[in-house]
Formats: C-alpha cells, sequence, structure tokens
C-alpha cells in the first residue's frame, strides 16, 4: 500500500472520529443540560460587557470566580459588607448562571447591609435592592433555579412580613403605596389587572410586568387557589414567587430535588398562616394610620393547606396538627371577637371533632371540646394572658377591651364594638365567678363594672390624653353625650352622665360616624 493511499484513509479515520467525538459531545450536553450540570449556557439579552465577559475569559472565569468567592466570604466574616457585595456583583458578572451567588447578594443586602442604617428609608431602599436582584437579575439568567425563588419569597414573608425588624411596619407600608395603584385601595381588584378598562389602566399593566415581573393571570390564579389576598401585604407576594417556582420546577423535574420543593411549599403554608394573623390592612379614617388585623377570609384554605400537609408528610402529622390545632383555637376566637357566630360555631365544632381528646385551653387538662362551650373558651383565650385571679391585670384586660370597642364604635365597626364590649363583661363576670369560690375575698375584689366603663369613656374623651378632637366627637355623638365645650380644652377630666354606665350591648348607634 503506498503512502498516497495510507494518508487517505488516515484523513477518512481522523475525519470519522472527528465526527464521531462531535455527536458524542452534543449527547454530553444533553446530559449535561438536563442533569442541570451546564454552567457555560448561552446568555439571553445579557448587556454587551457580561456577554463579552462570558465569552472571553472562556473556562478562567470559573478560577477567578472562585477566587472571588471566597474573598467575599473571608469579608463576610470579617462583617465588611459592602466590600463583600461588591465583589459577589464582579462574580454574578463572571457566573451568572451560578445561583448561590445570587442568592448570597440579594440576602446580603436585604439582611445585613440594610440594618447599618438608622434611618427606615435608607433601609427600606437595600432591602429592595436585594428583592429587584433576585427578581430581576438572579431569575432572568436562572429562571428555573429553586433556590432563587425560594430566597426572593423569604424576603417577602420574613424580612418584611415578619415583625423582627423594627423597620416592618415601614417595609409594609412602603410597599403598600407601590402596590395600591395596580390592586386598588383594597388591594383585592385584580380584574383591574386583567381587564384594564382604560389607557392609564394598560399603562400600570405594563409597568406592573416590566418594573415588578409579574404576570397578572398567574396572580389570579394564586389568589383563587390560596387566597383571597390582600395584594398590598408582602405574605401575598410570597406566596405568589414560591408558587411560581413550584410551576417552573414541574416544568423541569430532572432538575429538581423534592426537598427543594418542600422549601417551597413551606414558605407557601407559612405565609397563608401570616396572612391569617395579619393579612388585612385596618386604616384609621382619623388619623390615617396603618395597622394589621386578621385576614379571616383565608380560614378554610389555611385549614386545607394544613389537611395536604399532613396527608404529603406522615413523619411530621404530629407537629403538624399541633400546629393546626392552634390556627384552629386562633380562628375560632378571631371569629367570635369580630361577630361572626356562626362561622365561629362551625369551626369551634370542627375543632372538636377533629380533636376530640386534646384540651382547647392552655393549663387545663380537663378542658376537652365537650366540656366547654364557646363564650367559655374566648373568655380563657383572654384570661390566659392576664392570670386568672390577678386583679390588676384582670382590670387592665377589661379596661383594654372596652377601649377597643369604642374605638370601633367611631370607626363604625358597630358588630365589632358590641362583641368586644360583651367579651369585657364576659371577663369581669368570670373572674367575680371564680374569686366567689374563695368566699368572696376582700383583697382582690373588681371596681363595679360601671366604674371601670366610666374610666375608659372619660380617658378616651379627655382633650388632653384622649381621642383625636374628630373621634371624640363621633364618640359623643354615639353615646349620645352633649358636644365638647371650650371648656373641655383644659386638662380636667370630663364628667361622664350617668347614662353611659349602663350602655348595653345593644345600645351601639346605627348610623355610622362621619369621617
Amino acid at each position: 500500500m503506498n503512502f498516497r493511499v495510507k494518508k487517505i484513509i488516515l484523513l477518512l479515520l481522523a475525519a470519522a472520529l472527528v465526527f464521531g467525538a462531535s455527536r458524542m459531545q452534543q449527547l454530553l450536553d444533553q446530559d449535561r443540560d438536563a442533569l442541570g450540570l451546564t454552567r457555560a449556557t448561552a446568555l439571553k439579552n445579557a448587556p454587551p460587557m457580561l456577554a463579552f465577559t462570558t465569552v472571553a475569559l472562556g473556562g478562567f472565569r470559573g478560577l477567578i470566580s472562585n477566587f472571588l468567592w471566597i474573598r467575599a466570604n473571608d469579608l463576610q466574616q470579617d462583617d465588611k459588607f459592602f466590600e463583600a457585595a461588591q465583589l459577589a456583583d464582579w462574580i454574578t458578572e463572571l457566573e451568572p448562571t451560578y445561583a448561590p451567588v445570587w442568592v448570597f447578594q440579594g440576602w446580603n443586602m436585604a439582611y445585613n447591609i440594610s440594618v447599618k442604617f438608622k434611618d427606615f428609608p435608607d433601609r427600606w431602599r437595600w432591602v429592595e435592592r436585594g428583592i429587584s436582584l433576585l427578581r430581576d437579575d438572579g431569575l432572568r439568567y436562572n429562571p428555573n433555579s429553586v433556590d432563587i425563588y425560594r430566597e426572593l419569597a423569604w424576603f417577602f414573608q420574613h424580612k418584611m412580613g415578619q415583625n423582627l425588624d423594627d423597620a416592618n411596619m415601614y417595609y409594609k407600608q412602603q410597599w403598600a403605596d407601590e402596590m395600591e395603584p395596580f390592586f386598588g385601595p383594597n388591594g383585592t381588584n385584580i380584574d383591574l389587572m386583567l381587564n384594564p378598562p382604560d389607557a392609564a389602566a394598560r399603562t400600570n399593566l405594563v409597568r406592573f410586568r416590566e418594573d415588578f415581573k409579574m404576570d397578572p393571570a398567574f396572580v389570579a390564579k394564586v389568589n383563587a387557589e390560596y387566597g383571597p389576598f390582600d395584594w398590598r401585604l408582602p405574605e401575598a407576594h410570597a406566596i405568589y414567587w414560591a408558587a411560581l417556582g413550584l410551576e417552573r420546577a414541574a416544568e423541569n423535574p430532572g432538575k429538581v430535588k423534592a426537598d427543594d420543593l418542600i422549601k417551597l411549599q413551606r414558605v407557601i403554608y407559612q405565609s397563608m398562616l401570616q396572612a391569617f394573623h395579619h393579612g388585612r390592612i385596618i386604616l384609621d379614617p382619623l388619623t390615617h394610620v396603618y395597622s394589621l388585623g386578621p385576614n379571616l377570609e383565608l380560614i378554610p384554605n389555611v385549614n386545607k393547606a394544613y389537611e395536604t400537609m399532613m396527608a404529603e408528610d406522615p413523619s411530621m402529622r404530629e407537629n403538624i396538627a399541633t400546629a393546626h390545632r392552634n390556627f384552629l383555637r386562633d380562628a375560632v376566637y378571631f371569629l367570635y371577637v369580630n361577630d361572626r357566630m356562626a362561622e365561629a360555631r362551625k369551626w369551634f365544632k370542627y375543632l372538636g371533632e377533629k380533636y376530640p381528646n386534646k384540651p382547647i385551653i392552655d393549663g387545663q387538662p380537663d378542658s376537652l371540646p365537650k366540656n366547654v362551650t364557646l363564650d367559655e373558651y374566648a373568655v380563657a383565650v383572654v384570661q390566659i394572658d392576664i392570670g386568672e385571679t390577678s386583679q390588676e391585670r384582670v382590670t387592665s384586660a377589661v379596661q383594654g377591651l372596652l377601649t377597643r370597642a369604642y374605638y370601633n364604635l367611631v370607626t363604625g365597626q358597630d358588630d365589632r364594638y358590641e362583641n368586644y364590649r360583651r367579651l369585657a363583661t364576659l371577663v369581669y363576670e368570670s373572674y367575680t365567678s371564680k374569686t366567689s369560690k374563695f368566699g368572696g375575698d376582700k383583697r382582690i375584689p373588681l371596681p363595679p363594672f360601671n366604674d371601670l366603663n366610666r374610666v375608659v369613656v372619660n380617658q378616651l374623651l379627655n382633650p388632653q390624653q384622649g381621642m383625636p378632637f374628630a373621634a371624640r366627637a363621633v364618640l359623643r355623638t354615639q353615646l349620645g353625650l352633649p358636644a365638647e365645650s371650650a371648656a373641655t380644652n383644659a386638662p380636667a377630666p370630663v364628667t361622664v352622665p350617668n347614662a353611659v354606665e349602663n350602655v348595653s350591648t345593644n345600645s351601639a348607634a346605627t348610623n355610622p360616624p362621619a369621617d
């Protein structure tokens, strides 16, 4: 065989080997992508500098990012958060598909850097920056990262939703102000986004999609499945991002671990419980101050979530059942004080059927559901915190309940006024009944109920220390008292007519107060 023939054969063999290697590389790339091992996938819509960096450095960018990552961790340990944040920013440019660095940098901004500032607006800028970093950039390059979805949802649930940060109410109010244009003054008008009625609403929709990266159709889906929510509050957004992470995971099952899905599911369940406890904004029409109250409409879905958790995770069933029972006890009490008696009775019955052998009053082993009435349970909830035979604490609790009753009366919530006043009466009578067992001990008597009531009304109507003038005027009208005179501007206490002493639980005025 001459040299020419050998050369041709070798060239053909080399071509065949190159072709086979290319086919094998394609198969390897497919397997790497299916297993989530690809770190050098092509970036879509990346800024020019980032695209150039990832291509020009090639495999060396991994070595550089490793060195920067080690250095960033060292700086983090030394509480040099700003320097660590800068290094982390460089790492994201070198390895934009490496999800942990996005999680680290977002968490660093929202938690570590934010608390270095005393002023709440400065803190809020860093918290919001951490959120936008994960939402706008992290998910842009890692659209299927369960860790980024979980961390983003956690910021809403924990950093903004809970009260561990003393600026948490400021965060909530800032977020509510940002979301109100999209969901209306009650935070529930999702149809405003689904069917924008005019040009202004359509412009809002574009901003909602582009600035907040949210899909109104998915908002509606989340609200229908887990809600209804007030979308001005952070818990709704925690559930949105966790649910979206679950949906992305379902689209790529080969790239997700079961434990990763549990993280997202827990965020949803925990956020639902938080939204139940404080998922309703109460705006005082007189002072325009925000406060939070329970979202009682969530009770059926929160209960369903607990039932689902117990069915899906038998190993944790006992712990989940304890949390479920505590939730049901809270639900019954919240419904009771909000004068939703039919629902309170329904869930009280359900609590007894679900946990018939578990006491429902802490510290009273014999308080099985069959042995306790709904009224007795509601009174006991108050007395758990105040002590059964503490005169001072019971006096304070009765006056506190009366105060809340009159504030509800002023704001036009007559049913809540009646129920808080009735609860104050029940607490008073329960204490009197318990102390009578000790032979009417003279050391621990309560003042007469009418005297307690008179003190509360006097305090609320005091121009120097009580309600604002507009609220005092409304309360006087509701209680049938004469209008406030100029003489009451002095710090002397207001004299309350005897007629107020015996205001019954059915005496709330039917006309709502003027704004």
